[in-house]
């Protein structure tokens, strides 16, 4: 009986492992792909709805130095009660900045809640219809007033501005010389909120 050889057989298993390590790193691509998009679209998201929330506050923080010399008009300020102009149009903006298009919402005076969708899909790849797929993520960002102040009684004179204190600050404010108030950041503080 001649001797078996046995040279050859080990091809066609390579061919399969290498083909099946091939087809995994083509799917872990996919993978990475589409959180590289999802990620674009959190970013743009974040960006949008701080941007909105921020001009909401340069507002706020406008209206109440228009109404400074008037105390009784402060809390309404600080509450995000008074007539202001949109603000949506910044998270528009920064979402266009990052490839996204933003819907901007402010349920609340002093939130924004923005959804953003990437502009570009995930792409194509192993996975079938990812070419028309397109990431989105939200957002909320919310204004926190960061002072406190107590009218003054009666009696204390028609002139007299409460202290102001904020976070770690006091401002005793001179109605003859407003030259130093505090900025907008000092009177509010902007941040993402879940």
């Amino acid at each position: 009986m001649p001797p078996r050889r046995d040279a050859g057989q080990a091809f066609p298993i390579y061919i399969t492992v290498v083909a099946g390590l091939l087809f995994l790193a083509l799917a872990y691509l996919a993978v990475g792909q589409a959180a590289v998009n999802r990620g674009g679209a959190q970013t743009a998201a974040d960006a949008a709805a701080l941007a909105a929330a921020q001009n909401r506050r340069d507002q706020l923080a406008a209206k109440w130095v228009e109404d400074v010399l008037d105390p009784t008009k402060w809390q309404d300020d600080f509450d995000g009660k008074v007539p202001l102009g949109p603000s949506c149009w910044r998270a528009d903006q920064l979402a266009a900045q990052n490839d996204a298009q933003a819907q901007c919402d402010s349920p609340e005076p002093l939130a924004f809640t923005v959804t953003a969708r990437t502009q570009k899909s995930v792409g194509k790849s192993i996975v079938p219809g990812t070419e028309n797929v397109h990431s989105t993520a939200s957002a909320r960002a919310v204004i926190e007033p960061l002072c406190t102040f107590e009218l003054p009684g009666e009696g204390a004179g028609n002139d007299a501005l409460p202290r102001l204190t904020c976070k770690d600050r006091d401002w005793d404010l001179n109605p003859d010389d407003l030259a130093d108030l505090p900025r907008p950041e000092d009177l509010f503080d902007v941040h993402l909120a879940d």
